[in-house]
């Protein structure tokens, strides 16, 4: 069986994620459940990430240990995961034992071998973002990545020679091209970090406590990103002293979902890492973009979620509200590809009514009463007619199958719900069309037959389809068919439906917010 190995990026500790930070596992989750549905063996891995200057001052400042800290943050941040219902089959955390041990054995490999080497560090560094910069790179005196203010620092510290493997970087991206996606991400690294030449990289710290020791020096500790990069091949079981049979069989990994905004620390620092540990790079990062909230007081219409601005929106509220599929829908629908989604709990309402509620749950729930009314739910036999209608829905079921394949195998999942969603308006045309209660009126049962058949097993198909998308739903959806024909194999052919149906409830109720 072919594997399928994808990660999101850790999330870290310091507070409660919000549903920008949430999209990324949804994403991932879709993904992975489309590539299992394929017959792949996948292994989906997320977690924490627990270290840092950031963690410490935190959990001072709350009088606690930055250990319980991170606990009660972590599983805040599990608990989230799952109630996204989210199918992942490993949760790692940087504090995990297993995990700070193999990276102690990474740094002391690095070092032995000559790759890390101890210095001073002196230049500007950004405490949110926990990165340190040249003059040069920053934009207006501020951080380049989160534009904010940036502080002169200077301290003892050990660096992995990054300008070592310039040559072979460089030769990985011309060789493989699709790495980074999307493309416009691709050349911003390769012109802006890549080709006027990478730096040494600061990978321990002194100034604080919080991380795993440096075993051979403790008077340091390892940098955030040498220790949080290093969780995609710990959690597999990676040792520099004999891997484990998961490690073997799962890396390198097929793709890494990332934010945009760490694209660079994925594409540049951990293939170097990785070349440096004799590894495989993995196969491709896509960096995908924020989700941005729209106001209309704001300069541009739009603002990044900030707890200081108070335009954060959170999982739970939104689960509470629009239910887990509800959530989960809206939020890959709104997301393009390669820029920037927007969204606001107005937008978010929106689509959820015209997608969910009227478009396919108003789809759903009419042709199944219309197969309980007219035929006691008894579903008949399929009949290839030569009628306009019923070639041109059978036709765009089956397009719609290979444009919602070629959408998620590339990870545009708004474009994936949009075929679906396409599909669904097209089924209620199709009503529309043929008037099955024109056609019981006039006692036409042939007729009807044939037309309440192809609706049937159109909903088939969006069942089976959206079960990445909108799991539970799905799943109800089938149940109600009553059928046993839920695999992507019986879409290869239109007519699989049979049996009869069940009494349906509505999917999705309308939502009618208060004036």
């Amino acid at each position: 069986m072919e594997k399928f190995y994808i990660t999101t990026a850790i999330a870290y500790t310091s507070g409660k994620p919000h549903i920008g930070n949430n999209y990324e596992i949804v994403l991932t989750d879709a993904i992975a459940r489309y590539m299992r549905m394929k017959g792949k063996d996948v292994f989906f891995l997320t977690g924490t990430d627990e270290h840092g200057e950031k963690i410490e001052k935190k959990a001072k400042e709350q009088n606690i240990e930055p250990q319980v800290f991170v606990d009660n943050v972590a599983k805040q941040i599990e608990d989230i995961v799952k109630m996204l219902n989210c199918s992942y089959d490993k949760f790692i955390r940087t504090t995990d034992p297993y995990h700070e041990k193999v990276v102690q054995k990474i740094f002391k490999k690095l070092y032995e071998q000559g790759d890390i080497y101890k210095g001073e560090y002196e230049g500007m560094y950004c405490d949110p973002c926990e990165s340190f910069w040249t003059n040069s790179q920053l934009i207006d005196g501020k951080c380049p990545d989160c534009n904010r203010p940036v502080t002169a620092a200077k301290e003892e510290a050990y660096f992995l020679k990054l300008s070592d493997y310039q040559e072979r970087l460089e030769k990985y991206w011309d060789e493989n091209v699709g790495f980074a996606c999307p493309e416009s991400r691709r050349n911003e690294m390769l012109n802006n970090f890549i080709k006027p030449g990478v730096k040494d990289l600061c990978v321990s710290r002194t100034s604080f406590k919080w991380g795993i020791p440096v075993d051979f020096d403790d008077k340091h500790v390892v940098y955030v990103w040498l220790d949080a990069l290093s969780n995609y091949i710990t959690a597999l079981g990676y040792d520099p002293d004999g891997s484990s049979e998961d490690y073997k069989k799962y890396w390198p990994a097929d793709v890494h979902i990332i934010g945009k905004d760490i694209l660079r620390f994925h594409t540049i620092y951990w293939p170097i890492i990785l070349m440096a540990l004799g590894e495989e790079l993995p196969k491709k990062v896509y960096g995908h973009p924020w989700l941005l909230v729209n106001n209309k007081e704001s300069d541009d219409g739009v603002d990044k979620m900030s707890k200081s601005k108070g335009n954060v929106i959170y999982a739970d509220e939104l689960v509470e509200k629009y239910g887990v599929d509800g959530t989960r829908y809206v939020l890959l629908s709104v997301m393009p590809y390669g820029q920037d989604g927007f969204i606001n709990l107005e937008s978010f309402t929106e689509i959820f009514n015209t997608d969910l509620a009227n478009t396919l749950g108003n789809l759903v729930n009419r042709t199944i009463a219309m197969s309980n009314k007219y035929f006691g739910g008894i579903i008949g036999e399929y009949t290839q007619t030569d009628i306009d209608f019923d070639i041109d829905l059978k036709n765009t079921v089956l397009k719609t199958v290979e444009n919602f394949d070629n959408s998620i195998t590339q990870y545009k999942l708004a474009d994936a719900c949009e075929c679906l969603m396409n599909l669904a308006k097209h089924c209620n045309k199709y009503i529309d069309l043929t008037t099955p209660w024109v056609l019981a009126k006039d006692e036409d049962k042939t007729r009807l037959q044939q037309v309440l058949y192809n609706l049937l097993e159109s909903i088939r198909y969006l069942g089976v389809l959206l079960f990445p998308i909108i799991p539970k739903t799905a799943e109800y959806i089938l149940d109600v068919l009553k059928t046993d024909s839920r695999s992507l194999q019986s879409l290869e052919n239109f007519g699989e439906i049979r049996g009869n149906v069940g009494i349906c409830e509505p999917l999705f109720a309308r939502i009618v917010e208060k004036k």
